[in-house]
């Protein structure tokens, strides 16, 4: 039973990359999507939602969305813990 609980647990993670990692990405995506100059886009904050699959798709993913939209992101510490700039920052 603790093995099933602890596999749903981690299926709702988001199990890639840190919470500053994933804002630089979706800062970077905002960029580009606005360097596209197209016409639908709106003049405010462009929303989106990206999916990463990792190496091990299964467990391995990342769900990454427009800044705006993330005002309580969750925090993984596995992730937090492989982000360099945070390790150096400390």
């Amino acid at each position: 039973m603790l093995y099933l609980e602890f596999s749903i647990y981690k299926l709702k993670e988001n199990t890639m990359f840190s919470v500053r990692q994933k804002r630089e990405i979706a800062d970077k995506v905002q960029t580009i999507l606005r360097e596209t100059d197209h016409p639908e886009l709106p003049e405010t904050e462009i929303q989106f939602h990206l999916h990463v699959e990792g190496a091990k798709s299964d467990w391995s993913w990342a769900d990454i969305k427009n800044n705006g939209t993330v005002t309580n992101p969750s925090i993984n510490l596995h992730n937090e813990k492989q982000d360099r700039e945070v390790q150096n920052e400390t």
